[in-house]
């Protein structure tokens, strides 16, 4: 039983994205992928995700190995090795198996595992940083690139975003410069390494440390390192208040927003090889 696993979002238009990448990647493999959520999506109505309501993580496995399914595979969407896969999945599959006997769960790499990396994905941020720039052309001055990630207190994580942001400024070329900014990082020094929170980056600076004024504008696209719509990313989601915010103070400043990476085609071309590696690999859990 092949599932789609994401972080889970109080967004229905996540939960809805998730289902339909399932979709897509069950169309291309020729079997069911189930779109399940490590947590929270089960909070949102069912009337607002076409009746059907979300599937979460412990419950979903409950019921399947209830009804006797024992083999699970997985295909994360996360970028790198983050907790849930490496923590939250096992503690899940602890807390079932005395109850319910033995299953195995096989995960699946992250999408961007390194040291290799995925040049697909560097391929995927590009297009959609040339589109967006493409409706606001740069100008003399170039434009600034600002890939923005959640943030993660997990370093192995953050070198993930540091990896994307070098192939990115490889792809894009000359005129464009590629720096790096989070939605969220902890307080204190030794979370330094996180980098910028994206309403510093933006607030009264360029992507390059600049002054910004009317005299001296800055052309920034974003670059979304994000699937699906939810907290941050989309619309209604605080991406655009802290752009609509920082232009309204900051006189010059021009900020695109690119689209996300799980709404491009080649998307789901990772997650079909992905999910094609999973027999090659010893189950993250036996229980």
């Amino acid at each position: 039983m092949l599932l789609l696993l994401d972080n889970g979002s109080r967004r229905p238009a996540a939960t809805l994205n998730l289902r339909r990448l399932a979709r897509q990647l069950g169309e291309r493999l020729g079997e069911t992928v189930y779109p399940v959520s490590a947590l929270h999506s089960s909070r949102i109505p069912a009337d607002q995700l076409d009746d059907e309501p979300a599937q979460t993580l412990e419950p979903f496995l409950r019921d399947r190995v209830t009804a006797g399914e024992r083999t699970f595979g997985v295909v994360p969407l996360f970028f790198g090795p983050s907790c849930a896969i490496g923590q939250f999945i096992p503690e899940v599959a602890a807390r079932i198996a005395p109850d319910l006997g033995g299953f195995e769960v096989r995960v699946a790499d992250p999408l961007c595992p390194l040291p290799d990396g995925e040049p697909r994905l560097a391929e995927i941020l590009a297009d959609n940083v040339r589109g967006a720039s493409a409706a606001s052309p740069m100008g003399d001055g170039g434009v600034d690139v600002l890939l923005v990630d959640h943030g993660s207190p997990v370093p192995a994580v953050t070198a993930v975003r540091h990896w994307l942001a070098d192939a990115l400024g490889q792809r894009l070329g000359n005129g464009y410069r590629v720096a790096e900014a989070v939605m969220e990082r902890r307080e204190g020094s030794e979370y330094d390494f996180n980098g910028r929170l994206l309403a510093e980056a933006l607030g009264g600076m360029d992507a390059s440390g600049d002054r910004t004024t009317a005299s001296h504008p800055s052309r920034v696209v974003l670059a979304m390192q994000f699937i699906s719509p939810g907290r941050h990313a989309g619309e209604g989601g605080d991406i655009a208040e802290i752009v609509a915010e920082a232009q309204a103070k900051t006189p010059g400043l021009h900020v695109s927003t690119s689209g996300l990476i799980g709404e491009h085609p080649r998307f789901v071309d990772i997650l079909a090889d992905r999910a094609a590696a999973l027999g090659h690999l010893e189950p993250l859990v036996r229980a």
